[in-house]
C-alpha cells in the first residue's frame, strides 16, 4: 500500500512538472487574446466546434512553445533564482522527454486549428511558434533588441483569433496586433528591471543589464506606452467598437502611462512592480471594454 502511494505521488509530481513546462497560467492571457480577436472579427460564438478548436489549438501551441523554450534555456535558467527550480534546470525532466512533450503539444494544436478551424489560423500559429522558438529565444542571449523581437510572436494570438473567425486577415487584425505588441514592451521592461541581477547572472544582455542606470529602460518603457495610447483608440476609429470604448481606453491608457512615467522618474523596484501589475490588469480590461462596445 505504501509503495502504491509513493508511486502515485511520483506520477503526480511528474504530471505537475509537464504541466509546468506548458506555463498554463501565463498562457491564459494568450488564449484570452486569441478569443478577443475571434470575437472582434465577428466570430460566431455559437459555433462551439470552431470556438473550442480556436481556444484549445492556441493553448496547445502556446504551451508547446513554452516547453521548447525551457529546453533551450535550461542552462541559463539554472543560474537564475526565479527559474532554477523549474523542471528542466532542476533535472526533474530530461531534455528528450521535454522536447517530445513540447512537439506533441504544438502538433496537436496546429492540427486542431487546421482541421477544426482553417489553414490560415494554423499558419499564423506556426509563425508564432517559429518566431518565438527559433528567432527570439536564441537572440535573448545575444542582444537586448530580442525584447522587441519577442513582442512579435507575443502579439500574434489575437491575429490567430481573427483568422479563425474570418479565414483572412484585414486591417482590424493588425490594429489588435499593434495594441498587444506595444503593450508588451513596458510589461517586459518592468520585468527586466525587477530581475536585472538574475538576468545578468544568467548572461542575458537585457537593457537594464547593459545599461545599469536604467535611463534607457525608462525612456523606452515611456515611449512604447505613449505610442500604445493612440493605437488603442484605433478600434473605434475603424468602426470596430463604440465611443464608450474610446473614452474608456483613453482613461485606461492614461493611467497605464502614469504608472510608466512614475517608474521612469524613480526607477525603483517598487514602481517597476506596480508597472508590471498594472500592465497585467490593463490588457484584460481593454479586451473586455472592446468586446462590450463591439458594433
Amino acid at each position: 500500500m505504501k509503495t502504491d502511494a509513493l508511486t502515485l505521488t511520483a506520477a503526480r509530481s511528474r504530471t505537475n512538472d509537464f504541466v509546468a513546462l506548458a506555463k498554463p497560467r501565463l498562457n491564459l492571457l494568450v488564449v484570452a487574446s486569441a478569443l478577443a480577436g475571434y470575437v472582434m472579427a465577428g466570430g460566431e460564438m455559437l459555433d462551439a466546434i470552431r470556438v473550442v478548436c480556436t481556444v484549445a489549438g492556441t493553448a496547445l501551441v502556446a504551451g508547446g512553445a513554452s516547453a521548447l523554450n525551457q529546453v533551450f534555456e535550461r542552462v541559463p535558467d539554472s543560474l537564475m533564482r526565479r527559474t532554477r527550480m523549474r523542471p528542466m534546470p532542476d533535472g526533474r525532466l530530461q531534455p528528450a522527454e521535454a522536447i517530445a512533450f513540447g512537439v506533441a503539444l504544438v502538433l496537436g494544436g496546429l492540427a486542431l486549428l487546421a482541421a477544426g478551424v482553417n489553414l490560415i489560423s494554423a499558419a499564423v500559429a506556426l509563425a508564432t511558434l517559429l518566431t518565438y522558438a527559433l528567432i527570439y529565444t536564441p537572440l535573448k542571449q545575444r542582444t537586448s533588441f530580442a525584447t522587441v523581437i519577442g513582442a512579435i510572436p507575443g502579439a500574434l494570438p489575437p491575429v490567430i483569433g481573427w483568422a479563425a473567425a474570418r479565414g483572412s486577415l484585414s486591417q482590424g487584425a493588425w490594429v489588435l496586433f499593434a495594441i498587444v505588441f506595444l503593450w508588451q514592451l513596458p510589461h517586459f521592461l518592468a520585468i527586466a528591471w525587477m530581475y536585472r541581477e538574475d538576468y545578468a547572472r544568467a548572461g542575458f544582455p537585457m537593457l537594464p543589464v547593459i545599461e545599469p542606470d536604467g535611463r534607457s529602460t525608462a525612456r523606452q518603457a515611456v515611449f512604447y506606452c505613449a505610442a500604445l495610447l493612440p493605437v488603442s483608440l484605433g478600434p473605434t476609429l475603424l468602426g470596430m467598437t463604440n465611443s464608450v470604448y474610446f473614452v474608456s481606453a483613453l482613461v485606461l491608457g492614461a493611467l497605464f502611462l502614469a504608472l510608466t512615467l512614475k517608474f521612469a522618474r524613480t526607477r525603483t523596484a517598487r514602481d517597476a512592480r506596480r508597472l508590471f501589475f498594472g500592465s497585467i490588469i490593463y490588457l484584460p480590461i481593454l479586451w473586455i471594454l472592446m468586446i462590450a462596445g463591439r458594433v
